[in-house]
């Protein structure tokens, strides 16, 4: 792998004050450049998350981040272990980063208007780099991907022999292969990817954890259907595909468990609490499935009980395994929620309440819409718990969670 050069590193520091500021405004002419340039490219990105700026703001963060650790790469080892496992669940591949680097440099270029030889060339030579770290991870997944007793890279073809309807907004999927081959074990908390055909003939891809147990001989995805929030913005092409054209006997193509967020193995005294809001469950169901000897405690929170998915498999999961119990937090519980006491508190997630749920020694994952996820992290933090046992999946930069 090649180093950067002492002159490099100066030259990239040099442009952290113009990328604090023109961050996003420079990854918002990358991606409009990549896309008139390169638009066969456009299948790997997800539309919702271009149109909401999400996935500028991600590159922006890291684009910054690289130049500020330029010096210290390991302090990215993070990142580039999440951002690796995303790029091999949706099949990117080294010659895919020429093509960025190209329209990356073009945007820095074009910002700067010019930009100066020496900063191209720094620049340049910097994601050269970065290019390599990111193809010997990512090489290093889909060997291990393809390895495995009924291993694959790429997509294939899954038949769903059962379809259950969850919650108001959730459905589950239950995928076997097409084929006599075994499906791959997966990491409780992974996911995998779905790939669905397009109006215009291409096709697009979404991530969706896995919410079975990894003892399973197939697969499960609970998939939340995501509807416009206002009338300008459009439904979830991926979601609603599987919640309207879908049924039990149709073949769908999925890539292998991809994800580093996952149960980590912990000494068998530490207790560990998973926390999960509306769909965020599926990752955390997945490690209650998987839970070992660890005294767990399960938290959900959802709105009420019309919102509340896969309730009953989590209690009897509590009846089967002793030192597993749960507990139930609604936001808004209905009258009915609260005749019929299908719930265990209500109100939103304070310090007091996860106080109650927390040890020293507690290993802590969860995940949930961001909002609740910011909540969350902003709890625990005051709460003082170590950050090395706080666990957490979050799509997006992480300095949205820490706002």
């Amino acid at each position: 792998m090649s180093t950067i050069s002492t002159e490099t590193i100066a030259t990239v520091k040099s442009t952290i004050p113009f990328l604090q500021e023109h961050g996003i405004k420079l990854t918002e002419h990358f991606y409009k450049r990549l896309f008139a340039g390169n638009p066969e490219v456009k299948k790997y990105f997800n539309s919702a998350n271009q149109e909401a700026g999400a996935q500028q703001r991600a590159l922006g963060s890291a684009i910054c981040a690289f130049a500020q650790n330029i010096e210290t790469p390991e302090n990215l080892a993070p990142a580039v272990s999440r951002i690796s496992n995303k790029h091999a669940s949706l099949g990117i591949l080294p010659e895919h980063y020429p093509v960025v680097g190209e329209h990356l440099l073009g945007s820095i270029d074009d910002l700067l208007d010019p930009a100066p030889p020496e900063v191209l060339e720094a620049w340049g030579e910097a994601y050269g780099f970065l290019a390599d770290v990111m193809i010997n991870a990512e090489k290093e997944i889909y060997a291990k991907q393809e390895s495995q007793k009924g291993g694959w890279t790429g997509f294939r073809k899954m038949e769903v022999f059962k379809r259950e309807h969850e919650s108001k907004w959730i459905t589950s999927f239950y995928l076997r292969p097409s084929d006599p081959c075994p499906v791959i074990p997966f990491k409780p908390g992974q996911y995998i990817t779905v790939r669905i055909p397009t109006a215009d003939g291409s096709t697009t891809m979404r991530n969706y954890s896995l919410s079975g147990s990894p003892n399973w001989d197939h697969y499960r995805i609970s998939v939340k259907r995501e509807v416009p929030r206002h009338a300008d913005t459009p439904e979830g092409y991926v979601s609603s595909y599987l919640h309207t054209k879908v049924s039990v006997g149709d073949g769908i193509e999925i890539g292998p468990p991809c994800g580093d967020f996952f149960l980590g193995d912990h000494s068998p005294e530490a207790p560990v609490l998973l926390i999960s809001g509306g769909v965020g469950l599926t990752p955390l169901l997945s490690m209650l499935h998987g839970t070992g000897s660890n005294p767990t405690t399960f938290i959900h929170a959802a709105i009420d009980g019309e919102n509340h998915a896969l309730r009953d498999e989590v209690e009897a999961i509590a009846e089967k395994v002793s030192n597993v119990e749960v507990h139930f937090r609604y936001s808004a519980p209905s009258n009915e929620d609260i005749r019929d006491a299908n719930h265990h508190s209500s109100g939103l997630i304070s310090n007091d309440f996860l106080s109650d749920f927390i040890t020293p020694d507690t290993q802590i994952y969860f995940c949930g819409p961001k909002p609740m996820m910011r909540h969350i992290y902003k709890c625990l933090d005051e709460i003082g718990h170590p950050k090395s046992q706080t666990h957490f999946e979050f799509f997006g930069p992480q300095e949205e969670l820490e706002s």
